[in-house]
């Protein structure tokens, strides 16, 4: 029986005479990991946006565990649950990893970002980063500098900072985007171990780790949701290998 913990109804967010998303419907069972592919400008990061609280759609609800946040903060929904990450690598990358960590801890506890110093001689932040960083095999580098690792070890830490958060839900943004062949398998083994603990939308083009995690798999084009089902059967629906995955995008 159906489980959802993310409800979309008839969501629509249009830029002038552009909509980015048109009526958009979509159901996230909870513990699954539901994605959601499409060509650039199909209206992917534009949903995620109105998701997480940043863009406030035109019309439309979104409910989340049974209530409507279409009027919550992005605040008020990272203490729901909700945590995001985006297709660029947002770490500050002066600090080291378990700073970065540490930061994500302290906002999630509901403190205030200004009181770094309190917070970095509080052992218990210190020990909750370092778990959230162990969660995506990061332990080993929590005090190098962000900077000075490799790109897909800061999308790694990315992860492990929305983590930190302890989220009921992620909202993922191109997590592979820009990793190579190896740091790609790896984050695909860290979200597949998250299944079932945490529910989670991806907004991915590698396809590969597409139809290697989703549970179930939607398809945006032009701003409209024109599939959702099974992996398998996204693969053999006709109109979606016209509109998108026998067009090269894939």
């Amino acid at each position: 029986m159906a489980d959802p913990l993310l409800e979309i109804n008839g969501l629509n967010k249009h830029f002038g005479g552009i909509f980015a998303t048109e009526d958009v419907n979509l159901s996230v069972e909870r513990g699954t990991i539901h994605a959601v592919i499409g060509p650039n400008g199909a209206g992917k990061t534009t949903l995620i946006a109105q998701l997480s609280g940043q863009l406030k759609p035109d019309s439309g609800n979104i409910e989340f565990d049974g209530r409507s946040i279409i009027n919550d903060s992005v605040a008020a929904r990272a203490r729901m649950g909700i945590a995001r990450s985006f297709q660029i690598t947002s770490v500050v990358m002066p600090m080291t990893l378990l700073e970065n960590v540490m930061l994500a801890v302290q906002g999630g506890s509901g403190h205030s970002f200004g009181f770094w110093s309190p917070v970095h001689r509080d052992r218990a932040m210190a020990t909750a980063a370092m778990s959230s960083l162990a969660e995506v095999g990061l332990e080993d580098r929590a005090h190098r500098i962000a900077a000075n690792v490799s790109h897909g070890e800061q999308r790694q830490l990315e992860v492990a900072m929305a983590l930190a958060m302890k989220p009921r839900m992620l909202l993922l943004d191109e997590p592979m985007a820009g990793m190579g062949k190896e740091e790609g398998a790896m984050m695909i083994d860290i979200l597949k171990r998250l299944r079932g603990d945490i529910t989670i939308l991806l907004v991915e083009h590698d396809m590969d780790a597409v139809f290697s995690l989703a549970d179930q798999l939607s398809v945006m084009v032009n701003g409209h949701v024109i599939a959702t089902d099974t992996v398998e059967n996204i693969r053999a629906n006709k109109e979606v290998q016209k509109a998108y995955l026998g067009d090269g995008h894939a």
